[in-house]
């Protein structure tokens, strides 16, 4: 019997704007290096990875769009960790399709 097979274009979308957000190279480098420190702020993000500050800026917003970090806000100065239960739940996704190969 043939499985049927029901989406929701809007679910599936917001699914997928994640998944690309997961998948740029510098993006991984990024939330590596924020899961180095826990928390850490957009300044040491980029000096440490020799970025441009702008670059370093899009690419959290991209994050943050996607949901995967979370920022908290101390004066002048916004701190990024991540959302591990977000990222946690994609690369459950992720695990799932590779097993079905």
């Amino acid at each position: 019997m043939a499985e049927t097979l029901v989406l929701d274009y809007a679910q599936v979308k917001i699914g997928l704007s994640k998944i690309k957000a997961l998948a740029h190279p510098l993006r991984l480098e990024i939330i590596g290096f924020i899961e180095k420190f826990g928390e850490i702020n957009v300044n040491k993000i980029y000096r440490s990875l020799k970025l441009e500050q702008s670059i370093t800026s899009q690419h959290l917003k991209i994050l943050r769009s996607a949901e995967l970090v979370k920022t908290r806000r101390e004066g002048k100065k916004i701190f990024y960790s991540l959302n591990y239960p977000n990222i946690q739940q994609l690369t459950d996704i992720a695990q799932k399709f590779e097993r079905k190969k």
